[in-house]
């Protein structure tokens, strides 16, 4: 089991029942009904991440147009070594990504999910 910050549990529950509408939809039209159990809004260290198969080890985010600035995308490096450092493999999409390649970006996790739980 992943270490977590207990602080971080009410914030997930809040996120959970306020996703974005590019979460939403990928929740709810592709990663709940997975035939691999994925979480949403999983507290890991001191992080709270969109997505999480424990199964394959896989984390999903999704970036808004806050990521492209530079103090974030500091922020998301040194996010991304934390969560490696438990051996967790991290898959990025923007939210753009959902809206104009959906079916790719599904197809993307599935591949990457089979890769991980060979």
């Amino acid at each position: 089991m992943l270490k977590y910050n207990k602080s971080n549990i009410s914030n997930a529950k809040a996120l959970r029942k306020n996703m974005t509408p590019w979460e939403r939809k990928l929740w709810y039209d592709f990663l709940k009904d997975y035939s691999v159990r994925f979480q949403r809004q999983k507290a890991i260290d001191d992080y709270i991440v969109d997505f999480y198969c424990a199964k394959a080890r896989l984390v999903i985010e999704l970036d808004g147009g806050g990521h492209y600035f530079e103090e974030q995308q500091i922020k998301d490096t040194k996010r991304a070594e934390i969560l490696k450092k438990h051996n967790l493999t991290i898959l990025r999409f923007c939210n753009l990504d959902i809206d104009n390649n959906f079916y790719n970006v599904c197809q993307v996790i599935d591949d990457k999910v089979k890769v991980l739980m060979k």
